[in-house]
């Protein structure tokens, strides 16, 4: 069986610690392979200063055995900086593909429209209304860590363990009890049994 790809979108700056605890698992998976890409192929810089040489570059990616879409945080989203994103999130989101973006990600998401008529959540209403003055989702704002509609998967900064439960959930990754059980590992220190 052929795995599904999930894209990781990189950037200088990007915040590393909020994919850190999805890629692990994505990447020990049978069903899926991930990749990185970033806008030009070329190596990138997290946040907190890891050099990612990325698989490839925005205009290698392709739509074919496309599974999901995930945009990490970091301030560049704030300075406009990655802009030349957007139409490949058009196009996945066309597609009817799973997009998951944290944090900073979330404004291109708003700038874009896409959470005009969904619920979902950033690092806080205030936020999307001070940085994307266009915004018109403010009534299906939730004050969560995670919200999950319609393909769209929002999350604060500061839940990437969250943030990773709903992609594990959205991808089938495991069944919803180990999924719990790999949560409560993470995020309270709790090993079920």
């Amino acid at each position: 069986m052929q795995k599904r790809l999930v894209y990781f979108f990189v950037f200088n700056g990007f915040s590393d610690w909020e994919i850190s605890y999805v890629m692990p698992e994505l990447n020990k998976s049978p069903l899926y392979e991930i990749k990185t890409f970033s806008l030009d192929g070329q190596p990138v810089y997290s946040m907190g200063g890891l050099k990612i040489l990325p698989d490839l570059a925005i205009a290698d990616v392709e739509m074919e055995n496309l599974a999901m879409l995930v945009l990490p945080g970091g301030d560049a989203w704030e300075e406009e900086k990655l802009r030349e994103v957007s139409p490949l999130v058009e196009q996945v989101h066309q597609s009817n593909i799973p997009i998951a973006a944290i944090c900073g990600a979330t404004i291109l998401l708003a700038e874009m429209g896409l959470l005009n008529q969904i619920e979902h959540t950033s690092n806080a209403k205030e936020y999307l209304k001070a940085i994307v003055p266009g915004y018109k989702g403010a009534i299906y704002y939730l004050d969560q860590r995670t919200v999950s509609d319609k393909n769209i998967i929002t999350a604060t900064g500061i839940a990437p363990i969250e943030f990773a439960r709903e992609i594990f959930r959205e991808l089938n990754l495991y069944e919803d009890a180990a999924i719990e059980k790999w949560f409560q590992l993470f995020r309270n220190g709790v090993w079920i049994e």
